[in-house]
């Protein structure tokens, strides 16, 4: 992120029409959220920078791009609950940190302050695993975005098939599951580099933090262990599903 500034909280007014917050993840399309910025808004928190929405966390000052930070909504009995889809009717605040941050800012006391600005009342309630809370619907939606995409017919599997649109130029994004063996994920990014004619630099796969036991789930298929993404618009959007939820984990348990 970007473009420090104070601490004025970042809030939303805005009112879509979709169910409530709540502590699962639900649906299965891309989020759109709390509206767009189509003109000049009284809202410090708000921005735009070239064609994107732009938020900021409430609790670093920092301004992103709404996919790359994370909703936090006021349900109607006043308990704080992740909106990661952005889809909660209603007010939200923003944040930004790792899982690490936001714990030690909710012990501390200051995130409950910074929420309690942020949507102007004192009556709220922080549930003691929001942390974890978040996490996981963050990790449902990455997995709702890879099982969506496989639908679509996106997304390949099996090494030989893999080599083969590697090789070709056609692959966009390299994954593996945690338990992938080294040998076969090295061979495939071998290939991914001389079919995107970038041999000799470190293009690979990103092994996920999910066993491949998972991974199949998602995808419905059986044993899968690599998967690639041939349409690059597709690739973005898991990307972008990815990067948030490694992000919020924190380097000590990303891959």
């Amino acid at each position: 992120m970007r473009n420090p500034s104070n601490e004025t909280p970042s809030v939303d007014n805005s009112l879509p029409s979709s169910p409530p917050a709540s502590r699962e993840g639900s649906g299965e399309g891309v989020s759109q959220g709390d509206g767009q910025v189509n003109g000049p808004s009284s809202d410090p928190s708000r921005k735009r920078e070239g064609n994107e929405a732009v938020r900021r966390c409430i609790l670093s000052g920092e301004h992103a791009a709404r996919e790359h930070l994370v909703r936090l909504a006021l349900s109607p009995d006043g308990e704080i609950l992740p909106d990661v889809r952005a889809k909660a009717p209603g007010r939200g605040a923003w944040i930004g940190v790792t899982r690490a941050e936001l714990e030690t800012a909710q012990a501390k006391g200051r995130l409950k302050g910074m929420l309690a600005r942020a949507f102007k009342t004192s009556e709220i309630r922080i549930p003691g695993d929001l942390g974890e809370l978040v996490e996981t619907q963050l990790r449902r939606n990455l997995l709702d975005r890879l099982g969506l995409e496989s639908r679509s017919g996106v997304v390949v599997t099996g090494g030989e098939k893999l080599d083969k649109a590697a090789r070709s130029g056609k692959l966009h994004l390299l994954l593996h599951a945690a338990d992938a063996g080294e040998d076969g994920s090295r061979k495939l990014a071998q290939a991914w580099r001389v079919g995107s004619d970038q041999e000799g630099s470190d293009l690979k796969g990103l092994a996920l933090p999910i066993p491949r036991t998972i991974l199949s789930l998602a995808l419905g298929r059986e044993n899968v262990v690599h998967a690639g993404l041939i349409d690059a618009r597709a690739a973005r959007r898991v990307s972008e599903a990815l990067d948030r939820w490694l992000h919020f984990i924190g380097p000590e348990h990303s891959p």
